[in-house]
């Protein structure tokens, strides 16, 4: 197993620690909740930089890569919603694009064509992770509001994004 996988198996087993320390209520966890959320996504960056660097991208990796974030940041949304902090339906949104982005992903590698990740998705993915950061050390109806919409708003518009310029990889003629 390479560098750059293994990183991305940190960051898997990252995932309950963070999810557990999130429930506990000693002085600091929060503090300990977001060091490991921002150490968590910070790997994310790294392992990437390492398999594309030192050319170490496996179909292991291109697997368990997209979970792991998605895991990540699903855990964290969950805990809000749990929480009251976040509606359900805010987290429905971003599931479920997440879900229609991965299938278009999928009819156009069945095509031949790879969907690389749009600039709209790099903000989406950026603003969700502060997001998440700043929710996780402030429990302010204002700011919890903000985020909830920031987080939705980049949702939707990059999904969109991904829709409307890939739109002929679902043409119904094909």
């Amino acid at each position: 197993m390479n560098t750059a996988n293994k990183i991305t198996l940190v960051r898997v087993l990252l995932i309950p620690v963070f999810v557990v320390i999130c429930y506990l209520t000693f002085p600091y966890s929060r503090w300990a909740a977001l060091g490991i959320f921002i150490l968590a996504s910070l790997s994310d960056f790294l392992d990437g930089y390492i398999a594309r660097t030192y050319n170490q991208i496996t179909d292991f990796g291109k697997f368990l890569d997209p979970i792991a974030d998605k895991l990540l940041v699903t855990s964290a949304m969950l805990i809000f919603v749990e929480q009251g902090r976040m509606p359900a339906w805010v987290l429905l949104c971003v599931i479920a694009r997440e879900f229609a982005v991965s299938a278009l992903r999928l009819v156009a590698v069945d095509n031949g064509r790879v969907i690389a990740a749009g600039w709209s998705g790099k903000v989406k993915t950026a603003s969700t992770m502060v997001c998440i950061c700043v929710m996780l050390v402030f429990d302010l109806s204002a700011l919890n509001l903000i985020c909830n919409s920031v987080i939705l708003v980049t949702t939707v518009y990059s999904g969109i994004e991904y829709f409307v310029k890939n739109r002929d990889v679902l043409n119904p003629n094909k």
